[in-house]
Order: C-alpha cells, then structure tokens, then sequence
C-alpha cells in the first residue's frame, strides 16, 4: 500500500515478544486479517493485540507517534459506554523489525467493513450516542492541530491542493467533474462558530466494530483530539444508509451547515481512498467508492455560502 511498506511475520513477532515481554511467552501469536493502512496486527492470546506501523520511518518519530497514540487512548478509555482499547506495552526496534510497536487490548466484535450495519437504526443511534459522549471530552484549551490528525479538520480550503491530486489521480477511476463540483460548492461552507471540539477523527468501517447490528466498539483512536465538530460526520456517509443517517443526524440535532461540513469531510476522505488504494486494498477502495455514491446520489442539501 506504501512506497517502502515494511513486512512483518508471525516469526518476527514471537521473536520480539519473547525477548521484550518474556511475561507473554506462553502467549500464542497469530496474524490478523485487516483492511488496515497504517500497523499490521497480531493477536497476543487472547486479550491483547500488538500493533506494527508499516510505514518506515524515524525510530524516534514513530515513537512519538505511538506515545501519542497511547496518550488518547487513555483520554478515551472509559468516556463512552462502548469499548475502546486501552493501551498495555510499546515494544522496541529487534531483529527484523527496525521500529517501535506497541500492544493494546483486543475488542470483540466483527469491523463494519464486514459485517455491515448500514441499515440498523439502532446501531445509528449508538453512533450518534458514542460521537456525543466523545464531544463531552474537555479540550482543555487545545485546538485543532493541522497534520498531527493526518491532514482532516481545520478549515476546508485548506485542504483544495489535495482535492486537485484527488480529481488528476482519479480521472480513469470515476466521473471526476460532478465530484469537482460538489467540493466547489461545499468548501466554502462558513467554518464552525463554536470553536473545536472532540472528535475521533477516523469514524471508517476499518475503525468500527459490530456485533447484532449494534455498536460493539470503536478502534484505532490515536488521532483522538479537538477538530470541526462535523468530522465525525463522516461516519453517516461511510457506514449508514439513508433511513439510519437520518436518525443518526436527528440524534445529534446537526444544522444544516454542520451536516454540509460532514458531507465535505467525507468527500475529502473518499476521494483519496479511491485513488490510493485502488491496486493495494480492495476494502478501502470500495469504501471511498461507496461513500461517493452516498454523497452523490441523495440530493445533497448545500446552505448558501455566509448562511
């Protein structure tokens, strides 16, 4: 997926378990199948999951990365009712791995991007539920901060340049100019009054996991921290169908201009997967695919630019 993208094996794991956490060594290490773009997984037991970045980088960068990571984990543990990973154990570079790793607890439940819960309306409300509780979590004082969340929030024009990429690199993939179009009008959506607010900030079906058509919980939280409060908006346009998005929005009594905002932070997001993924991860590629289709086939309702 990733020029330079580092592999790990079940060998390396054991390995490194062994020698840095002798206190699991009975534990059994098994590879798990993920749709994922950033850590390859593997199962420690039962109860824990170890976590392996797959973009080189600085030992010491990655390093912080993970430490951040770990830092909004335990800001979110807890918050909600729905089961979030709490962070356990970060490795160090070995043999055969030549960057930090950390290990948290293992969720149950299946990722949306298997089991699908697009129709449940009680797995929207639960969504909605989960955002709301998450935005109660105090900034305190801490504002949205730029490429640390991975380039998502802040203000939309400031994101155009991507978009470009975006619309080049998707001519072939899609019909590119109604796709312009929308992002045209939606970028200059007035920016939110109220000031940053909490936000989970990758509500993808990869990061949201089911069981009975309900919220089970929510994963890959590192990028935890205050945004535009319609980043999680995304979440209507990637997992629901209409039915449920409508109830999804109902719960959390979004404007009209917040929703519109959600529909761009959506659009950006989808627009890249389709694109970058598009030989490399079918999962991610059909879920930009899918979000676009959502976008653009229900009317989209854009407030006039100042309202």
């Amino acid at each position: 997926m990733h020029v330079g993208q580092l592999t790990v094996v079940v060998r390396t794991v054991r390995e490194l378990v062994d020698r840095q956490f002798p206190r699991w060594r009975n534990l059994p290490v098994q590879a798990v199948p993920s749709s994922g773009t950033v850590n390859a997984l593997f199962r420690l037991g039962s109860s824990l999951v170890a976590r392996f970045p797959l973009k080189p980088d600085d030992v010491d960068a990655t390093r912080r990365w993970l430490e951040g990571e770990a830092q909004a984990a335990r800001e979110l543990l807890g918050r909600t009712r729905f089961p979030t990973p709490e962070p356990i154990a970060m490795g160090e570079p070995g043999v055969g791995y030549p960057l930090p790793w950390s290990v948290q607890t293992w969720l149950a439940g299946t990722v949306a991007t298997v089991d699908d819960p697009g129709q449940s309306v009680a797995f929207a409300h639960d969504l909605a539920e989960f955002i709301h509780d998450v935005r109660k979590i105090d900034t305190r004082g801490r504002t949205f901060r730029g490429l640390d969340r991975r380039g998502r929030g802040g203000h939309l024009p400031d994101h155009d340049r991507w978009m470009e990429t975006c619309f080049a690199r998707s001519e072939g993939l899609l019909d590119v100019a109604p796709l312009r179009r929308l992002w045209a009008e939606l970028r200059d959506l007035p920016a939110p009054s109220g000031g940053d607010l909490m936000t989970h900030g990758d509500l993808i079906p990869g990061n949201v996991l089911v069981a009975d058509a309900r919220l089970a919980g929510v994963i890959d939280v590192g990028g935890l921290g205050p945004a535009d409060s319609a980043l999680d908006l995304v979440a209507a346009w990637h997992l629901l169908d209409a039915g449920p998005r409508q109830a999804f929005r109902d719960d959390l009594k979004c404007s009209d201009v917040e929703w519109a905002r959600g529909a761009a932070w959506a659009l950006e997001q989808a627009m890249g997967a389709v694109w970058y993924y598009a030989d490399s991860n079918p999962a991610m590629h059909s879920m930009g695919r899918r979000t676009l289709e959502q976008l653009t086939g229900v009317g989209l309702q854009i407030p006039p630019a100042g309202e």
